[in-house]
C-alpha cells in the first residue's frame, strides 16, 4: 500500500520544481528507501544511496535548484509513479 503523504508530497514537488525544500526533497528520498549520509569536512552536499542505484548529491539550500530537483524525479521515475498513485 502506498504511502499518501508520499503521493501528496510528490506531487507538491512535480507542481514546482523552482521552490523545492530541502527538507521535503529528503523526505521524498528517504520514503523511496534512500540512505542520508551528511557531509564531512565542511561540505554542503548530503549523499542519497540506495542498493541498486547510483548515489545522488545534493546541496542544502533554500530552495534546492532545479537541477537537483530533476535529478531526483529522473531517478524515481516520478511522473509515472505519481500518476498510478495518486
Amino acid at each position: 500500500m502506498v504511502d499518501h503523504r508520499l503521493v501528496k508530497l510528490a506531487g507538491k514537488i512535480l507542481a514546482n520544481r523552482k521552490s523545492v525544500e530541502f527538507n521535503d526533497l529528503k523526505r521524498l528520498l528517504e520514503g523511496f528507501s534512500f540512505e542520508c549520509r551528511q557531509p564531512r569536512g565542511g561540505s554542503s552536499h548530503f549523499v542519497f544511496r540506495r542498493p541498486g542505484t547510483f548515489p545522488i548529491s545534493v546541496p542544502k539550500n533554500r530552495p534546492v535548484n532545479k537541477t537537483y530537483v530533476d535529478q531526483v524525479i529522473d531517478l524515481l521515475d516520478l511522473e509515472e509513479w505519481y500518476e498510478q498513485n495518486r
